[in-house]
C-alpha cells in the first residue's frame, strides 16, 4: 500500500481508566517520530472537540509531560459519551467530521475507548470510506469492564481488578476487627459482566475475600441470596463478607438497584440506566434478616484511578497497544481495533498484539465464561484465577515529589488554522 501522508489525530472516550493515558502516551511518542505525520492533534473531550474544531497541537508538549501520561490517570485530553447517530438517518455529524479532517489533513484518526467507541470508530471510517476521502481509522481498546469482543483482555482492566482486589483484602482485615457481627457488602463496577467483580476472588483465593459472588452473567434470587448469606453468617461466626456486580438482575430483568429507586429517568446518552446503590440495597435486606450491623462499601471511581496500585503489565500493554496502532496504521491498517493475544514465552505469560475488525468489536459485550463460575453461582473457579493473575503483576506508580503523586501536566495549546 502506499505511503500516506498527513495528519494524526486522536480521542479518548467514555470512563476513564488508569491506563488510557498510557495508549495516548503510546500513541503520541510513536507518532512524532514517524515522517509520515507531519502534525499529531489531540481532541478535546473525544469526538465532540473534533465536532467542535477544539483540539491540541501535541508537538507543543514536553516529551517528558507525554512520558509521564504513562502514571497519570483519567483522560489527560477529557473524554465524552457522545453516540452518532446512523448515518443513513442524519448524516449531519459525519459532514462535519469530514469537513474538519479535510481542513486540517487529517489522515489518521484513532479512537481510544469501549464498545460504544468502537462503534463510533467504525461509523466514522465506513463514512470516510463512503465520501472517497482516504482515512485510516484505527480503535485503542480501553475498559476496566474488561468486555471487548476480540481481546484476551482489556487495557485498564488489570489495574482496577489490582485495586479491587487488595482492597477487599483490606477491608476483610478490617471487618474483623471486633469481636461483635459484622457484615460487608463490596459494590462492584460492571453492567452487564461481572469481570471487575469477579477480582474479589483474587482476595479469596489469598484467603481474605468475600464468603459471596454476584455477578450480572447470573439471574440474581433475592430469596437464595438471603438464604446464602444466613447460611455462611451462622457458619463464620457472624461474620460475611459479600461482593456484588452493580448490574446484577433479577428473574424480570429489573436491576437490584431499582428495587430502591427509579431509575427510568437517569440514563446516559447511550440509553444505560445510571446504575449505583446495589450494596446499599442488598446491606439493607441483610440488616433486617440477620439483625446486625451491616455495611454497604460502592469502590465507586477509585477502582477505575487508582494510578498509584496500577499494574505494570497493564501500563506497559496499554502503552504498547497505542504503540501499535501508530505503527499498524503507517504501515496501511485501517478500519480495525488493536487487540491482546494471550500466549507463553519461556513458560510464562506473554502477550501478542494481534488486529480485530471494527465491525466485529463495535457494540459486542464478552462475558465471563459460565464455566469460570462456580456451579452454584457465588464464587470463580481455578479458570478465572489463572487468567486473571498474571495480568496484575508488577507494580506502577507515579514519580512522587513532597510525598505525593507528580502526574503529567499538558500545556494543551490549541491547534490553528
Amino acid at each position: 500500500m502506499s505511503k500516506l501522508i498527513g495528519n494524526l489525530i486522536f480521542g479518548q472516550s467514555g470512563g476513564p481508566t488508569s491506563v488510557i493515558n498510557a495508549s495516548a502516551a503510546g500513541v503520541f511518542t510513536e507518532a512524532l517520530k514517524n515522517d509520515c505525520i507531519p502534525k499529531v492533534y489531540g481532541a478535546a473531550y473525544g469526538i465532540r472537540g473534533i465536532l467542535e474544531e477544539k483540539f491540541y497541537d501535541m508537538t507543543m508538549e514536553d516529551p517528558k509531560e507525554l512520558e509521564l501520561l504513562k502514571t497519570t490517570p483519567s483522560s489527560a485530553l477529557g473524554s465524552v459519551r457522545y453516540k452518532l447517530a446512523d448515518p443513513d438517518v442524519d448524516d449531519t455529524d459525519y459532514r462535519r467530521i469530514l469537513e474538519v479532517f479535510k481542513k486540517y489533513d487529517i489522515r489518521y484518526f484513532f479512537y481510544n475507548g469501549g464498545n460504544d467507541s468502537m462503534d463510533t470508530c467504525n461509523k466514522i471510517s465506513k463514512f470516510m470510506q463512503k465520501a472517497g476521502y482516504e482515512c485510516r481509522v484505527m480503535g485503542v481498546p480501553k475498559t476496566i469492564d474488561n468486555d471487548l469482543y476480540g481481546t484476551d483482555h482489556c487495557p485498564g482492566y488489570a489495574s482496577a481488578a489490582k485495586y479491587v482486589a487488595t482492597s477487599t483484602m483490606e477491608v476483610y482485615h478490617d471487618a474483623r476487627v471486633y469481636d461483635t457481627p459484622m457484615v460487608c457488602v463490596l459494590e462492584v463496577m460492571g453492567r452487564n459482566g461481572g469481570w471487575l467483580t469477579a477480582a474479589t476472588a483474587l482476595a479469596a483465593y489469598k484467603g481474605a475475600g468475600p464468603d459471596l459472588i454476584y455477578l450480572p452473567e447470573l439471574v440474581f434470587d433475592m430469596d437464595k441470596f438471603i438464604e446464602d448469606s444466613k447460611r455462611i453468617y451462622e457458619k463464620n461466626n457472624h461474620k460475611l463478607i459479600v461482593a456484588v456486580s452493580e448490574g446484577v438482575k433479577d428473574k424480570n430483568g429489573k436491576y437490584i438497584s431499582e428495587y430502591a429507586s427509579d431509575l427510568a429517568l437517569t440514563k446516559d446518552s447511550f440509553g444505560h440506566a445510571q446504575l449505583g446503590g446495589t450494596g446499599a440495597v442488598l446491606a439493607d435486606v441483610l440488616k433486617r434478616e440477620l439483625g446486625c450491623k451491616t455495611r454497604a462499601i460502592e469502590f465507586s471511581l477509585l477502582q477505575r484511578c487508582a494510578a498509584h496500585w496500577a499494574s505494570k503489565t497493564d501500563v506497559e500493554e496499554a502503552f504498547t497497544a497505542g504503540q501499535k496502532a501508530v505503527q499498524y496504521a503507517v504501515e496501511g491498517t485501517t478500519d480495525h481495533m488493536v487487540a491482546y493475544e494471550r500466549s507463553e514465552k519461556n513458560g510464562k505469560y506473554f502477550c501478542n498484539y494481534v488486529l480485530v475488525n471494527l465491525s466485529d468489536v463495535a457494540n459486542t459485550e464478552k462475558k465471563i465464561p459460565r464455566e469460570w463460575i462456580t456451579p452454584d453461582g457465588t464464587g470463580l473457579t481455578q479458570d478465572f484465577i489463572d487468567y486473571a493473575l498474571p495480568l496484575i503483576e508488577g507494580e506502577s506508580s507515579p514519580p512522587i515529589v513532597d510525598g505525593l503523586p507528580r502526574f503529567a501536566k499538558l500545556k494543551k495549546v490549541l491547534a490553528t488554522k
